[in-house]
This record gives structure tokens, C-alpha cells and sequence, in this order.
């Protein structure tokens, strides 16, 4: 048995915002999965998050033609060839939404968090930079596999506050991280492994800000399709306030005999990409 990804994704715009500066994208034929929340105002923000997403998605699009992983940035030491290249792509992102905030001034300042997912068989390589989260549900349990590059989550690392704190600061939007902010950014990646019948899902701050980790557990498990958790997860986050866009993006790892999974790979898998519904 093969394994393979079942995969949903949903975008909204929430109850306060105007615009969506959220973008999500993915690419089944190449295992690449990726949530960006964008910042900057005045439409500039959905530019970086679609920047992050379309070069995130070109760089193992391109990779896969040529069998060549260009290095961006430091080398990792200790993580895998795909950790390896999912940094690398992260790193590229970075710099030309740095590069395009300098050379327009209609975009300075722009910047956007990422939170990006590479499958392959049973390796997963997760990479991310500020707030945006990627959760494992496993055996109907829940497990954050990220840790917020946010000043109230360094505070709550720290022992400064808790939690529930952090919950309720008004500095929950200052972010430590992003891509954009500087010539350079470091990323966090991490080796794993899945297992048939795993849920990974990646959000905005927009979901986890609303919706607690066993409410998300919860409604995930509530459905056996993804487009309907997908729906009824960004509900959640709008009933309970959605004062920012909302984005979450879900997989599920499932066995496929191998006569399936090559009908599948011809027949769907293709590339997507959304912002706003």
C-alpha cells in the first residue's frame, strides 16, 4: 500500500476585515503544502502572502524538472534534503518579498508569516516563520508542531505569563519573526514521520486565535469530509469573533493500493491555489 494525501482548503475574510490578506496553496503532484498570513496594509499584505505561496510552490515545481534543490541562505545541518529545500524555499520567499518592500514604496513594510508542510511517502518536513501553526491529529488527539515566533508566546516559553495570559494580550499581534522584515530570515524546520489516517492542519493566527485546540480536534473529528471541517472550523472562528481573515488548510494521509494511486496521480493532484472565498 502506498500512501497519499486527501487534502481541503478554505479562506475567508472574517467579520471585521475588509480584505484578505490570508493566501494558501498546494501542490499534490509535489507534496507541497503552504498557509501564509500576510501584513503591511493597503493590499500589501495579500501581495507578500501570495508572493510567499507562488515561490514556495515554483521552487519545488522547478526542482522536480531539474533534480536540482538550489541552496538559499546557510546550509542546515542535522534535518533531511527536504527540510534542507523547504528552508531553502522559505529563504527565497523571504528575500524577494524583501527586496520587492525596498524597491517599491507602495509595498514597504510589507511582510507575511508562512507555515508550509513537504510529504513524501511517510516523511513529512514542516517549516514555518511567525505565528501561523500546523497541527498533528493522531488517535483523536491533538498536537501543535509549531511554536509561535510571537513576543506573548516567548513570554509564556519564558514563564513571564501564562497561557491564558497570553490569550488575552493586547500584544498578540506583534510577531518576531516574518518573511519580509529583513534581508535574512530563520526559519524553524523539522523532520517527522505520518501515519495512515493522521489529520495535519495548517491556519492563521485567524483560526487559532478563536478556536482552541480542543475545539479544533473536536470539529475536525466531527466530519469525515475535509471540506466540511475546512467550512465549520472558520465558523467557529467568525461565532467566536472573527476579528481577523481566517485560513486553514487540511490533509489527511490515507493507504491507496498501487493501481489506485497511479490513477489518482493522473487524475487529480493538481496544483491549487486560493485566497478569499
Amino acid at each position: 500500500m502506498a500512501l497519499t494525501v486527501e487534502v481541503a482548503g478554505k479562506s475567508d475574510v472574517g467579520c471585521v476585515r475588509t480584505n484578505n490578506e490570508d493566501n494558501f496553496g498546494y501542490d499534490s503532484r509535489f507534496g507541497i503544502f503552504v498557509v501564509c498570513d500576510g501584513m503591511g496594509g493597503q493590499a500589501a499584505g495579500e501581495v507578500a502572502s501570495k508572493m510567499a505561496v507562488d515561490i514556495l510552490l515554483d521552487y519545488f515545481r522547478v526542482a522536480a524538472k531539474s533534480g536540482n534543490y538550489g541552496q538559499v541562505g546557510e546550509p542546515l545541518q542535522g534535518v533531511s534534503p527536504d527540510a534542507r529545500a523547504l528552508a531553502s524555499a522559505i529563504q527565497l520567499a523571504n528575500r524577494t518579498i524583501y527586496e520587492t518592500g525596498q524597491q517599491q514604496t507602495s509595498k514597504s513594510g510589507m511582510g507575511s508569516t508562512i507555515v508550509a508542510a513537504r510529504i513524501q511517502g511517510n516523511a513529512l518536513s514542516v517549516g514555518h516563520v511567525g505565528d501561523s501553526r500546523i497541527y498533528l491529529i493522531r488517535q483523536n488527539a491533538i498536537q501543535q508542531l509549531t511554536q509561535d515566533h510571537s513576543l506573548v508566546m516567548e513570554q509564556v516559553r519564558r514563564g513571564y505569563i501564562t497561557r491564558e495570559q497570553a490569550e488575552r494580550s493586547e500584544m498578540q499581534n506583534i510577531i518576531l519573526r516574518a518573511l519580509g522584515s529583513e534581508e535574512s530570515v530563520e526559519p524553524d524546520v523539522e523532520d517527522l514521520v505520518v501515519l495512515p489516517g493522521d489529520t495535519l492542519i495548517l491556519s492563521s493566527d485567524g483560526l487559532t486565535r478563536h478556536v482552541h485546540d480542543e475545539e479544533i480536534l473536536k470539529i475536525t473529528s466531527s466530519f469525515s469530509s475535509l471540506e466540511q471541517s475546512c467550512a465549520s472550523l472558520v465558523e467557529a472562528a467568525k461565532s467566536n469573533g472573527g476579528d481577523d481573515n481566517i485560513t486553514c488548510l487540511l490533509l489527511r494521509i490515507v493507504e491507496r493500493a498501487w493501481y489506485k494511486n497511479i490513477f489518482y496521480r493522473w487524475f487529480s493532484g493538481g496544483p491549487q491555489w486560493q485566497n478569499s472565498i
